[in-house]
């Protein structure tokens, strides 16, 4: 199912809203401006992919792996990504309105101008190796 979804992004495609790739190896993939929305991607291993762009709302990325991705400007409103790993991944203009990050690790992630209104940041390591208790103010990001 990986090389398939490849190929048909390849091919041009890029609306796949709700594909289930529960632990798809994608790593170093190119998708750029690709609408994954509601997709399954539950434990998916994305490491050093380029998602610039992409539509990942509401999507399940819980248990995934985003080492050194790219996901500069990307939407992630209301995305599950607990437990995920999102070491020195590029999260740069992200909109993650509402995302569930507890349990991430973002250490060394690039936040720069992200909007984490509403994101749920309970035990999460923080860009620089700090874990959020449930008590502490989002000031630090």
């Amino acid at each position: 199912m990986d090389t398939n979804v490849l190929q048909r992004y390849w091919a041009g495609e890029r609306d796949f809203v709700g594909l289930k790739l529960a632990n798809a190896k994608l790593n170093r993939a190119e998708l750029t401006n690709i609408n994954l929305s509601q997709a399954d991607l539950r434990g998916a291993r994305l490491i050093g992919a380029n998602l610039q762009q992409a539509n990942l709302s509401n999507a399940c990325l819980a248990n995934a792996d985003l080492t050194d991705a790219n996901l500069e400007g990307a939407d992630l409103r209301g995305a599950d990504l607990s437990a995920a790993l999102l070491l020195r991944t590029n999260l740069s203009q992200a909109r993650m309105v509402g995302a569930n990050l507890k349990w991430a690790s973002l250490a060394g992630a690039n936040l720069e101008g992200a909007d984490l209104d509403d994101a749920i940041l309970s035990r999460t390591i923080l860009p620089d190796g700090s874990s959020l208790s449930p008590a502490l103010s989002l000031d630090r990001l």
